[in-house]
């Protein structure tokens, strides 16, 4: 169901790939689209591991927590993965009142304002943010989850052809409950944090400021400061300057909001740019913010400048981690 970009068979993948398999339970799309760059690929491996899969913080509660980030951003495949991990690891109604805005039938009280906090992290300044539900020691991986969650959701509405599960009630049910079946035993497996690490560069890489949330956490800062790094990276290789600087004005002041069915917000903040400058940041730009209206024709404009799908990947990737970064900070 990946479309734009074709996924690298590759045998130096097999460690990173059966260490997903053993501990995420799939090597799923996700994964499969950040193959055209290594780099990439082990980033986000490392930051969803090391905050989601790991840690202190159950992973039930991780996992409705992504629920709520995925139905916030309107992701309906990341809804059904992490509706189905949540109820593989045994709780079979937390989906379910997050969807149908029911959060006050939460009787957990810890799991109810940790689900309330997620659903908050669009709107900025809001109260549930400022008092979010854990202490600094367990932000890392709270945040993180948060962060990563976007990031994915942003990728897979770009990179993901949906239209199978939107239009298909019986597809999508019943891929949800062989998907809980299959990754039951997976999800409830004990698992010991840092071993994602290995596939790293090993050198040491700066955390940067505006992730200093996981600076309390050694293995979560270090995962999030390798994957910033090959996403900054990877956007510097394909948008100049002023493109990722007319992006990161934009963000600076987005409310969390969506700007309307209209794509015409979108040539304000890059009217001053031209040619193929311009192409990519209306690309970085919209799956910043509203990767739904990312279509056909603007991903064949951009591919007229820069045919390869690892410089693809590397915009949307760029784009999509620094959204989520400005996400994040309003978390912090």
């Amino acid at each position: 169901m990946i479309r734009y970009i074709q996924p690298v068979k590759d045998a130096a993948f097999k460690p990173i790939y059966n260490q997903i398999q053993r501990d995420f339970g799939l090597v799923g799309d996700i994964f499969k689209m950040h193959s055209p760059s290594p780099p990439l690929l082990a980033g986000l491996w490392a930051a969803l591991r090391e905050t989601q899969l790991v840690g202190d913080v159950p992973r039930k509660l991780k996992e409705a927590v992504a629920v709520a980030v995925s139905h916030i951003n309107r992701c309906p495949f990341c809804v059904d993965a992490h509706s189905a991990m949540l109820t593989a690891s045994g709780d079979k109604e937390t989906a379910a009142r997050i969807l149908h805005s029911q959060t006050e039938l939460i009787s957990d009280d810890r799991l109810r304002e940790s689900v309330e906090w997620a659903l908050a992290t669009r709107s900025p300044g809001s109260l549930r943010l400022r008092n979010p539900p854990f202490s600094r020691e367990l932000a890392p991986e709270m945040i993180g989850t948060v962060v990563i969650n976007h990031y994915i959701n942003k990728m897979m509405d770009v990179l993901l052809n949906q239209a199978i599960l939107l239009k298909n009630k019986l597809v999508r049910s019943a891929l949800f409950r062989a998907g809980a079946v299959l990754l039951a035993s997976t999800v409830r497996r004990g698992k010991q944090p840092g071993e994602s690490l290995s596939f790293l560069p090993d050198r040491e890489v700066p955390l940067p400021g505006k992730l200093d949330w996981a600076a309390p956490h050694p293995t979560v800062s270090r995962a999030f400061a390798c994957f910033a790094a090959s996403v900054q990276e990877a956007g510097e290789s394909v948008l100049d300057e002023s493109a990722r600087a007319a992006v990161q004005a934009y963000l600076e002041q987005w409310s969390g909001q969506d700007p309307g069915m209209s794509r015409r917000w979108v040539d304000s903040p890059t009217g001053h740019l031209t040619g193929s400058s311009r192409t990519a940041a209306r690309l970085a730009l919209l799956t910043a913010v509203t990767p739904y209206q990312v279509d056909d024709e603007l991903i064949q404009a951009f591919r007229s400048a820069y045919p390869e799908d690892r410089q693809l990947l590397s915009a949307l990737s760029w784009a999509s981690f620094s959204s989520a970064c400005t996400v994040g900070s309003w978390c912090r």
